[in-house]
């Protein structure tokens, strides 16, 4: 069964404290859905149009996993405490298996 990413890309990060509510609510939420942080805000090296932004990456044991974790009520608050304190790419994504 091909494993799920969430993947997140920091645009913008406007107001350091919703996004530090965000992240002491989204850990437990995220690991409680399955998922496993894999990278949070280390080195990025951009390439063709890329841009070298601040980047989250979580794995789960599947796409389906990953989707669920989204909707959990307990990430549905954390992403309520960010609201409008970052602009972010947010997307998930299916593995190969």
């Amino acid at each position: 069964m091909p494993k799920g990413y969430w993947v997140s890309v920091y645009r913008t990060i406007s107001d350091p404290e919703k996004l530090a509510a965000y992240t002491k609510l989204a850990g437990p939420a995220v690991r409680a859905g399955g998922g496993r942080l894999l990278s949070r805000g280390g080195r990025v090296v951009a390439h063709d149009a890329g841009i070298a932004e601040f980047t989250v990456l979580i794995e789960f044991d599947s796409f389906e996993q990953a989707l669920a974790a989204r909707e959990s009520e307990a990430y549905q608050e954390a992403l309520a405490t960010l609201a409008d304190g970052v602009e972010r790419d947010f997307r998930i994504v299916e593995g190969l298996d």
